[in-house]
């Protein structure tokens, strides 16, 4: 897609469409490269980073019973390529959903609070499941 195309493409996307229906989980125990499965890349100075994930607090309700937010935030340091370019102080923070697995779940506990509970069924709303 050129960038023109781009462009017009997101121009007319609609504003605040939900994030967490459109992602595809990560299978449980699943090896090897993420490239290209579902999630979010965001990288640059911490106050565009806080800024870029204000706007995706909808994906919160992936941290239930059911699946888990692969979360990762770090420094960027330049010790794998050079990063000329990087802003000061600049992180790099990733974004995935996985599934979780049986055993995973009831050995650490999950959705023994209140808020793991309401985060599952927000999530089981958001892709139109449950008993809603």
């Amino acid at each position: 897609m050129r960038k023109a195309e781009a462009l017009e493409h997101w121009r007319a996307l609609p504003d605040g469409a939900p994030i967490i229906p459109h992602m595809k989980p990560i299978p449980y125990k699943s090896e090897g490269s993420t490239y290209g499965a579902c999630g979010v890349r965001i990288d640059g100075n911490p106050a565009f980073v806080d800024a870029v994930l204000g706007r995706l607090k909808d994906m919160l309700v992936g941290e239930n019973t059911v699946t888990r937010l692969g979360l990762s935030r770090r420094e960027v340091t330049g010790d794998f390529k050079p990063c000329h370019n990087r802003d000061e102080g600049a992180e790099v923070c990733y974004i995935r959903l996985h599934m979780r697995g049986r055993q995973s779940a009831s050995r650490t506990g999950w959705g023994s609070t209140p808020q793991e509970r309401e985060n599952t069924d927000l999530f089981a709303a958001a892709l139109g499941v449950g008993g809603q």
